[in-house]
């Protein structure tokens, strides 16, 4: 909460339109549902007795009316945060003096979802376990990270055309009939991220990583897998600053590299460089490697191949940064694994993908409210040295159950005097305080209550 207090969260800065007659503003319900998870609460509709409607009272609907707001920018409630937090972390010494490149991270992840009518909903191949297509949505997501701190910047929620006309985004047209569907201003915020849903996910790629740019994110490396190590992501890297660069992994498949005048695939590089026995060993790493300069798109390149154990499969990585070393691109392409992290902590601990509105906007609210809660634990943690994602949250949540528990415990208290007050016709207060005075563990309780709750 004192968090975020100093980011400083105002209608003006979040572009909201202010009503004189609500009792209470925007900012102030956003920042309500961004604790909800801290104190416990599954979703808007678990609101009503918990301890944090003690501090906030109001209803339900307040907030599931917020989720569901065609005029509120998420995506720029996101960039402003996110601008404060990095501003904030970019300027402690141990940022300054890292010994780790600032990478961002590209990649999606499935998000499942039980029922058919849902806005937009359709089928999407899944790359988990190759079970083939699911019904639900893919998040593309973009991270940040600078070896330490892993933030969420941008995303969009994307969906597949369908391979058979018959069935548009691989459901029938009798469930497309019966989805959730919704008229809205053409220029609400809306109806923009609905426009990116069917879009290829590299040009929303590009576009995320533009916007970043814009907020003055820069980065020293792009960090993405196979699917988007390609010519055409690989070009527009290399149009950007020429302080950076792409490092992603390569398929070991029919794609062509230049090596001096000969094309060859990256399996027929291993198998030569194999047989001509340029291949090194570190004790270090424990594994055998070798680097070969090649041209890919028109572009000068790099390509580090890895294999463990002798008889290991080669993988291998191509970088636009041809004065990377073996080490130094292993160590940096590590760091990709911070996303992966990402999600399953945002997952498990944030509940990420499991909204279960069927309104498209509600969505993206709820995938924005995540992104949020998830940056403002990996600030924390920064600044207060916690060793996991997961402990802080645990704590946290562990402090706001304590109060929970003793408001309840003093709230039957009270009931139960309330109840001998009347039976006895005496006052309220006056035995309330009567019985305090002569408790000492009463009083002691009273005092944790206060105190508790001005803490939170």
């Amino acid at each position: 909460m004192n968090i975020l207090k100093n980011i400083n969260i105002t209608e003006r800065q979040m572009a909201f339109e202010k009503k004189p007659n609500c009792k209470f503003t925007r900012n102030q319900i956003i920042q309500m549902m961004i604790l909800f998870l801290f104190f416990s609460i599954k979703n808007a509709a678990n609101y009503c007795g918990s301890s944090l409607h003690s501090l906030f009272n109001c209803h339900k609907d307040t907030f599931y009316r917020m989720l569901s707001n065609d005029d509120i920018d998420w995506r720029h409630i996101l960039r402003y945060v996110n601008k404060k937090l990095v501003c904030n972390i970019s300027i402690r010494s141990d940022a300054k003096n890292s010994q780790y490149p600032i990478c961002m991270i590209v990649d999606d992840t499935d998000m499942p979802k039980t029922g058919r009518k849902g806005e937009m909903l359709g089928r999407v191949f899944s790359h988990v376990n190759n079970r083939g297509s699911i019904l639900g949505h893919k998040g593309l997501f973009l991270c940040r990270t600078d070896g330490r701190t892993q933030m969420l910047v941008d995303f969009t929620l994307q969906g597949e055309e369908g391979r058979v006309a018959s069935k548009p985004q691989g459901i029938s047209k009798t469930d497309i009939e019966a989805r959730f569907n919704k008229e809205r201003d053409a220029k609400s915020n809306v109806e923009q991220r609905k426009a990116e849903y069917l879009q290829d996910k590299i040009s929303n790629m590009k576009n995320m990583i533009n916007r970043a740019a814009i907020d003055h994110m820069d980065f020293d490396y792009l960090l993405v897998d196979s699917w988007f190590t390609c010519k055409d992501v690989i070009k527009y890297i290399r149009r950007r600053k020429k302080n950076t660069h792409l490092l992603g992994m390569i398929k070991m498949s029919k794609t062509k590299y230049m090596i001096g005048d000969e094309e060859m695939t990256a399996a027929a590089i291993a198998s030569a460089m194999t047989k001509r026995k340029s291949v090194k060993y570190s004790h270090a790493y424990k594994f055998y490697y070798f680097e070969i300069d090649a041209v890919f798109a028109d572009i000068p390149v790099k390509l580090f191949f890895y294999r463990f154990g002798r008889k290991g499969i080669w993988k291998a990585l191509l970088s636009t940064d041809t004065l990377l070393t073996p080490y130094k691109a292993y160590q940096t392409y590590s760091m990709r694994w911070s996303i992966e992290v990402c999600f399953h902590e945002c997952k498990s601990l944030l509940n990420l993908g499991k909204c279960q509105c069927r309104d498209f906007g509600s969505q993206i609210a709820a995938i924005s409210l995540n992104i949020l809660q998830y940056n403002l634990l990996s600030y924390v943690k920064r600044f207060e040295s916690y060793e996991t994602i997961g402990g802080l949250f645990r704590e946290i949540t562990a402090k706001t159950v304590e109060l929970s528990v003793t408001e309840k415990i003093w709230g039957l208290i009270q009931e139960i005097v309330s109840a001998v007050a009347e039976f006895f016709s005496a006052d309220f207060d006056e035995l309330l305080t009567s019985i305090i005075n002569q408790n000492k563990q009463l009083k002691a309780m009273m005092k944790v209550v206060q105190n508790l709750q001005l803490a939170a």
